[in-house]
């Protein structure tokens, strides 16, 4: 697994230890708000809306903040979520790894101030727009419960033409994480949820098609510093990176 893949799972981890429920609350709702703007409000007939309320729920938020926020969305909540747009970032952290970066935003301007400054003093680099995302694919990625047999869950993924799965240890559970085409996300989500599986959550997610390897400590610490910092801004939704890491220098670095 990618080095930036361990750390997220540290992160979520994290996040939850940390109390960062206000934050996490901001973004999710954030996420509702587009989705409902750019599609339909009715989570039946909106994929994006359904899995963000999904997310939602499972991180605790009521009902009536998911409501207020799909009402926001669908413009009978004043005219705020017409500032709200979804806005990508792309540059080089330290070392040449390269880092994309998704925010919704009401106002690009302070948003890129505020990514441009984490880039400079972490000594990486803002770019333009493209200059790293040929590195990416973006892919559908479900997140499933544990499951009891991996052969079974073989013959489904088949079933719902997935591409591929890893095992991934979250929260002290070890949870599966399906990899499809993003076009299909809806598809192999229905696919899975018909063959009795229960998908935790759903969602696009940039992933490199080559690694940089980290083996310096001060770099390690410096590029794990810059995505802590984007993480921790407020319009950033998610912060993908192209590093590959071994477990000794991640836990040496984060201790």
């Amino acid at each position: 697994m990618a080095g930036h893949s361990k750390w997220a799972n540290i992160k979520r981890q994290k996040a939850v230890v940390d109390g960062k429920k206000a934050q996490i609350f901001a973004r999710l709702s954030r996420e509702m708000i587009v989705a409902a703007r750019q599609g339909l409000p009715d989570p039946n007939a909106n994929f994006q809306l359904r899995s963000a309320i999904e997310k939602a729920k499972a991180a605790g938020i009521p009902n009536e903040n998911i409501e207020r926020a799909i009402a926001k969305g669908s413009g009978q909540w004043g005219q705020d979520s017409d500032r709200w747009e979804s806005i990508r970032y792309e540059g080089y952290g330290p070392g040449g790894v390269a880092v994309l970066i998704g925010a919704f935003t009401d106002n690009r301007h302070r948003t890129a101030a505020e990514v441009r400054f984490a880039f400079t003093k972490q000594n990486g680099n803002l770019g333009e727009l493209g200059c790293v995302g040929w590195m990416f694919d973006q892919k559908g990625v479900l997140t499933l419960a544990p499951i009891e047999d991996e052969e079974q869950l073989l013959n489904a993924l088949l079933e719902a033409d997935a591409e591929t799965y890893e095992m991934v240890e979250a929260d002290e559970e070890m949870l599966v994480e399906v990899f499809c085409g993003g076009d299909r996300l809806e598809q192999v989500a229905q696919s899975l949820k018909t063959q009795g599986y229960t998908v935790r959550e759903a969602e696009l997610r940039w992933i490199p098609n080559n690694l940089v390897e980290v083996t310096d400590p001060d770099q390690a610490r410096k590029l794990l510093k810059l995505i802590d910092v984007l993480e921790d801004l407020d319009d950033i939704q998610s912060v993908t990176a192209n590093f590959d890491m071994n477990m000794d220098l991640l836990s040496a670095v984060i201790a």
